[in-house]
């Protein structure tokens, strides 16, 4: 009789599996432009079977590998590793930027069910013990295999995988690895989770608009639109970019801009969206792994595969700029601080006056302020000038396509057309805040370019933003800072759009981490230069060219706390590493460990109770563990690309297709140090930064 029950219940769950499969349109064809996601027919109860389905055939094609009675070969071994899987992907990518561009709770959940689950089938791969085995022998004959650079780079980056997850280890280590990989990828997810639950969470009504004194009035729209969405009647704040920036910076109300700081530095600190413990875990998980492997630290196990090679080497980088930068910032505190005392100020700057009297002081030196840009950034122009500078450098077109379908009404899609009128991508753009996306700015591809020897499948690429809102009187006007993200997060864009790989796994921004910023960081130095902004920066009412004085005052006001904002960023590249380099599980405080690491890099008193870690995604949920020195190593980079720029021509196509050809196309294949001293010619000098930031070091 039981097993007659198991046997109906079996063929039961299997009619049920097969209806949610058939007609699952993630599973099928897709019947859309370049085959782009179908958006407009997927549903949330479709993620779940496909990702099932997607697992079961994955798991197919490796049984399929690992079973070969041939002799390994990288054809029958590596390259059918680097093939399979690509149902998965498929599901994987629109579900994952779903989740973080437009969630709910439905897809959260689902995460939560999906994450361990694809973590346990990575394991399987990785943990085969039959599979590595015909890896390694491929690895093991390669010098007497004629591989490209490419082929090499792909054979060595399998090999690691494997070596790198656990395929070393004993039967029993092999179990323990995979248990901690899944608590591990648990965690991640919900220290990102719990971040933006908590953001959205706070609000704060004001009803005396009194209290906004200082704020422009496109923010005092934009905060009144807040409330009428929430069925409230004042100026509703939140803890957004678009909200807190300009209130930290503008707002005349003390207790206002510290309400606001004190919220959002303590959220995830207590009650249900508490990640004080969540870090602890993290950490302490993935040192556990890192021991397992072999490492002392999780930060050694990283840096095989950075350009930094050592964390002794990343402490180098960030202590040399500490020492360059750090007396800067002191005489900028000095100058703001004189400021405020002579503008009324009865007290000792706090974190919460930093930005709103620098901001007063910046405005008095250099008689400028977001509100006298804004009108020249209005951002449809501004899409204009980004595109067209890609057009100008690298003679690629964008062509809006409303028939790609798009996850929600404000974002758009375009045609990416190459010089030759060739398709070269899809590039989808998304930009305002929503409270199902969350706080940041990033690109991601919902799918990676390969070719097969015969096609050239091009990848498709997304840029996402928080920026300004449009107003019910006035369209969406950006920041100068908004204008910068713009050409950061194309930068990464380019770096997916224009590469020329044949191994998905190496093709666009797959490259080191600490690498991955310099195309993006590369393209913010555009922002002040008066021939890019004379191109597209022009009024929204008048269609007067922004004027030269102005352009001037962005430039002159360029360096305006350089020192101070390259502390600000130290810190957070010390405070990661502090975390990955524990040699210990950490059982201490949080707020401790934080306060610790970050010390050398603070010129304001601290703030009790105030923890930015717990919202820190790029560390805790993110790829950037061990990684945040990524933006001042690239830093250096970008840098020292640019000064090639500047002394060619801002436009000049020669540097430009230097750039493409030796960085932009080439995506991993190679080590990144050999692909810029082929675009430079030499390794890259950190005096293009200092002199770029004004910094001037004593002897």
């Amino acid at each position: 009789m039981k097993s007659t029950i198991k046997t109906i219940l079996a063929m039961t769950l299997l009619a049920v599996s097969s209806n949610l499969v058939a007609g699952n349109p993630l599973l099928e064809t897709y019947n859309t432009p370049h085959e782009t996601i179908p958006f407009d027919k997927i549903k949330n109860e479709h993620f779940l079977p496909a990702f099932q389905e997607a697992i079961r055939i994955h798991n197919d094609e490796i049984l399929k590998i690992a079973n070969n009675q041939q002799s390994a070969t990288f054809e029958n071994t590596i390259v059918a590793l680097e093939n399979s899987g690509a149902l998965l992907d498929r599901v994987s990518s629109p579900f994952y930027n779903l989740t973080n561009a437009e969630t709910n709770d439905e897809l959260n959940k689902i995460a939560l069910e999906v994450q361990p689950m694809l973590t346990e089938h990575s394991n399987d791969i990785l943990l085969n013990a039959k599979l590595f085995e015909r890896v390694k022998a491929v690895y093991n004959n390669r010098g007497k295999l004629k591989l490209t650079n490419e082929q090499a780079m792909l054979l060595k980056n399998t090999f690691d995988s494997f070596a790198e997850n656990g395929a070393n280890l004993s039967e029993t280590d092999k179990k323990t690895y995979s248990e901690l990989s899944k608590r591990l990828s648990t965690l991640t997810l919900t220290f990102g989770q719990n971040a933006l639950k908590e953001t959205n969470r706070w609000s704060l009504l004001i009803t005396d608009k009194a209290q906004l004194a200082g704020l422009s009035d496109d923010i005092t729209d934009m905060l009144a639109i807040n409330a009428k969405n929430a069925g409230k009647t004042g100026w509703l704040l939140n803890l957004k970019t678009t909200t807190y920036v300009p209130v930290m910076k503008y707002a005349a109300n003390r207790d206002l801009r510290r309400e606001l700081y004190i919220a959002s530095t303590t959220r995830c600190t207590q009650g249900e969206y508490n990640n004080l413990e969540i870090i602890r875990e993290i950490a302490n998980t993935r040192l556990k792994i890192a021991n397992l492997l072999g490492y002392k630290t999780y930060a050694d196990k990283v840096m095989t595969k950075r350009m930094a090679e050592s964390k002794d080497n990343v402490y180098r980088l960030l202590n040399q700029l500490l020492d360059a930068y750090r007396p800067a910032a002191e005489k900028e505190l000095a100058e703001v601080q004189n400021y405020a005392d002579t503008h009324g100020a009865y007290f000792k700057l706090q974190a919460w006056d930093w930005s709103y009297y620098s901001e007063k002081l910046r405005t008095e030196k250099f008689d400028i302020t977001d509100d006298m840009l804004r009108p020249y950034f209005e951002l449809e122009n501004v899409k204009k000038g980004v595109f067209g500078l890609a057009t100008e450098l690298y003679g690629i077109r964008f062509v809006k396509n409303n028939k790609i379908p798009v996850y929600n009404p404000e974002v758009e899609a375009y045609d990416v057309i190459d010089e030759k009128g060739k398709f070269l991508a899809v590039l989808y753009t998304d930009f305002h805040p929503r409270d199902a996306k969350r706080a940041g700015a990033w690109m991601n591809d919902f799918k990676a370019q390969w070719t097969d020897g015969k096609t050239d499948s091009r990848p498709q690429i997304t840029i996402v933003m928080n920026f300004t809102r449009p107003t019910e009187t006035k369209p969406a006007l950006l920041t100068f800072d908004e204008v910068t993200t713009f050409l950061h997060e194309f930068g990464h864009s380019l770096h997916g759009m224009l590469t020329k790989c044949n191994y998905k796994s190496l093709s666009g921004t797959n490259v080191y981490r600490d690498f991955v910023e310099l195309p993006s960081q590369l393209m913010e130095n555009w922002a002040s230069e008066k021939e890019f902004l004379d191109r597209f920066a022009v009024h929204y009412l008048t269609g007067e060219k922004i004027p030269a004085e102005l352009v001037k005052k962005i430039k002159d006001a360029e360096n305006f706390n350089a020192g101070y904002l390259c502390l600000r960023q130290l810190s957070f590249g010390l405070l990661d590493m502090a975390w990955h380099t524990i040699g210990e599980p950490y059982t201490g405080d949080v707020a401790q460990m934080e306060s610790a690491a970050t010390q050398s890099t603070q010129i304001l008193p601290l703030v009790a109770g105030s923890v930015g870690e717990t919202t820190f995604n790029h560390i805790f949920s993110g790829g950037y563990a061990a990684g945040y020195y990524s933006y001042k190593w690239a830093e250096v980079l970008d840098a020292d690309a640019f000064s090639v720029f500047k002394q060619n021509g801002i436009f000049d196509k020669k540097t430009a297709t230097l750039f493409r050809q030796n960085i932009l196309e080439r995506g991993g294949t190679e080590n990144p140090m050999t692909l810029y001293k082929r675009f430079k010619g030499s390794e890259p000098d950190i005096k293009p930064l200092l002199e770029r930031n004004g910094i001037v070091i004593q002897k």
